[in-house]
């Protein structure tokens, strides 16, 4: 499924403040009809590092009513969680009706980092995608909206943004050793990505694959997708 996101879709800074902010006027009036209607969604979001999760959340959530949105940055189980099965700690963060949680992250990584990285075992992480589509189907039979992004960029563009963090004094904090090292197993974490897809994009759950190399196209793309999912479900 990564072959077929074309990375060459772009829309320029004024196109995209324009949509974005018509984009974000709906949003806001649907964030009051769900808390109306006690629906829940839940936004999330996977990709490579430095494809631009972190401003994608940020425009959708920065217009909202701040009551009613979550974001979550999910990094690795605490000492508490280790002592629960492995979705335990997500059911904790889900939205209450009439709510919108985002998981900067998710429940994904037991079959993308935990993989790669060997800190699951083999069995765990190949039993993870049924206990996965049944989490996801827990949550949307009961009427969860449920928006999964993957970010799309190549290792090139990746390398440009690591280079650009490491030059800003405002996002130095964003870049890391082990950003780098990560990049030595790319072609390991296409291989469990596509798996993922291929395991868990369902009817009920869809992926939806954002280009993500232009960050104004990405976050009229994501928030566009929010939008219309929201309506579609509150008809």
């Amino acid at each position: 499924m990564l072959e077929t996101v074309d990375l060459s879709l772009k829309m320029d800074k004024d196109a995209c403040a324009k949509e974005l902010d018509a984009l974000q006027f709906r949003l806001l009036r649907l964030e009051q009809k769900m808390r109306k209607a006690g629906l829940p969604v839940v936004v999330a979001y996977e990709g490579w590092d430095a494809s631009g999760k972190g401003g994608s959340i940020l425009r959708i959530t920065q217009k909202l009513d701040p009551r009613g949105v979550h974001v979550w940055p999910i990094a690795a189980p605490t000492e508490l969680e280790l002592r629960y099965p492995y979705l335990w700690r997500f059911w904790q963060r889900l939205p209450a009706r009439g709510e919108m949680v985002i998981f900067d992250r998710t429940w994904y990584g037991r079959v993308l980092v935990e993989r790669v990285e060997k800190f699951a075992k083999k069995e765990a992480w190949q039993r993870a995608y049924g206990e996965i589509r049944n989490f996801e189907r827990y949550l949307t039979d009961d009427g969860t909206v449920l928006i999964k992004f993957w970010m799309q960029i190549n290792k090139d563009e990746q390398m440009r943004r690591f280079k650009e963090r490491e030059n800003d004094p405002f996002k130095t904090w964003k870049i890391s050793d082990e950003d780098y090292r990560n990049r030595e197993k790319w072609d390991k974490y296409v291989e469990a990505a596509e798996d993922m897809f291929r395991e868990t994009h369902t009817d009920n759950a869809p992926w939806h694959l954002i280009a993500a190399e232009n960050k104004h196209y990405a976050r009229v793309a994501t928030v566009r997708t929010v939008v219309e999912r929201i309506e579609k479900a509150l008809g």
